[in-house]
């Protein structure tokens, strides 16, 4: 697919920094003006001279093996519905627990551990 990308074509431009994770944040400008919301594909074209069309992708790209195992628990909550119970309080008090103090810094390069 050619395209002919010139500044008459442009409508908005942004920019963000790439993080040492090789992560970015899409600038609040283009997400609303793309209506792009948490969870939602987007869809990248690179251009003969590296320029890149961004843009929402509009069906939902499926992974087969999630796919797959979602309908087995769909199915099997139907078919199983007394399976189904409410975490105990308890539960969560000890992943509270569990986690109390620990920092996460998103930003830091993954490492092997």
């Amino acid at each position: 697919m050619a395209t002919n990308l010139n500044m008459a074509d442009v409508s908005l431009r942004a920019e963000s920094r790439l993080t040492e994770r090789s992560q970015t944040t899409i600038p609040a400008a283009i997400r609303d003006a793309l209506h792009l919301k948490p969870g939602e594909y987007i869809h990248y074209t690179l251009l003969a001279g590296g320029k890149v069309i961004m843009s929402r992708q509009e069906e939902e790209q499926d992974d087969a093996v999630i796919s797959q195992f979602l309908t087995f628990l769909e199915n099997d909550m139907k078919k199983n519905p007394q399976n189904i119970h409410q975490v105990p309080k308890a539960f969560w008090a000890g992943i509270k627990a569990l986690t109390a103090g620990v920092e996460v810094d998103l930003d830091a390069p993954l490492t092997d551990d």
